[in-house]
């Protein structure tokens, strides 16, 4: 467990505030993205020239398993209707995220609308920024060619971006949410 001072991120202790858990069985490659670790919910926003400009709700769960050398990523989506309601179900994606030696990370992600994605990026102390090494999709898959992503962890919450180049159009922003942790690491075993 790293700690910090009061204020950070909500704890117990006189003096010293939990900011980031770090579970004794976590491969050690994965300490720089232990940040990540918990279940996060929030809200966001997206548009996109090919689609009105909506609310989405977020689930977003990263998970361990005690000595393996990466996390298991899920994301689950709701559109949301102006007063924050779920409308409908929107995307998800689930994967794997493989940290590297010298600050480099890899993911893995898969759609269930038919792409995959291989993403290269690299680890800071709570940012992680990602770049799609690769694409591929099936042939009923809409066009989907090239993704950017940015994590941070911001004020004990978890902030991105993300980019994205699809139906013709050039890489430009379509995703940003903030989501607050409601699980924390020591949750988060698989």
């Amino acid at each position: 467990m790293v700690c910090g001072p009061p204020g950070l991120h909500a704890g117990q202790g006189p003096g010293l505030t939990p900011v980031i858990q770090i579970p004794a069985d976590l491969h050690p490659d994965c300490v720089p993205i232990a940040w990540l670790l918990g279940r996060w919910e929030g809200a966001g926003v997206g548009d996109y020239p090919t689609v009105e400009a909506f609310r989405f709700g977020q689930e977003v769960v990263f998970s361990y398993v005690p000595g393996k050398a990466y996390l298991s990523y899920t994301s689950r989506c709701w559109i949301l209707d102006d007063d924050g309601n779920l409308v409908r179900p929107a995307a998800g994606e689930a994967g794997y995220w493989r940290p590297q030696p010298g600050g480099e990370v890899e993911v893995l992600l898969t759609h269930p609308t038919g792409f995959v994605e291989i993403y290269l990026g690299r680890v800071e102390p709570a940012k992680v920024e990602l770049a799609t090494r690769g694409v591929l999709k099936t042939e009923t898959a809409k066009d989907y060619r090239a993704g950017h992503r940015l994590y941070g962890l911001v004020d004990g919450r978890l902030m991105y971006v993300y980019e994205m180049a699809a139906m013709g159009h050039e890489l430009q922003p379509h995703l940003s949410a903030e989501l607050q942790r409601v699980a924390g690491a020591d949750q988060a075993r698989s």
